[in-house]
């Protein structure tokens, strides 16, 4: 069934399906613009490490490096993980 939107293909239009070095060049004018207007916002160190605590904290559900979680990310408690790697490695 036909539809007039491609489904997964490159649209010829918006920023996006631009070439990543437009992309950059049009980026860097809005970067040098801002500052030479005085009203780019620039990170003091404090406000630096607290965004980057904050996106920790996004990408890592919240969740501090406590070791409660497997490396993998997947979760699942020692007795789990014990238990499926002494099925996978059953002789067949």
């Amino acid at each position: 069934m036909p539809s007039s939107k491609s489904s997964g293909g490159e649209s010829k239009r918006g920023f996006a399906s631009m070439d990543e070095n437009k992309q950059r060049e049009i980026a860097s004018k809005g970067g040098k613009a801002a500052h030479e207007k005085g009203t780019a916002h620039e990170f003091d160190s404090e406000e630096a490490r607290a965004a980057g605590r904050k996106g920790g904290e996004a990408s890592h559900g919240g969740k501090s490096g406590s070791g409660s979680q497997s490396s993998s990310g997947r979760g699942g408690s020692s007795a789990q993980h014990a238990k499926a790697g002494s099925q996978s490695h059953k002789s067949h």
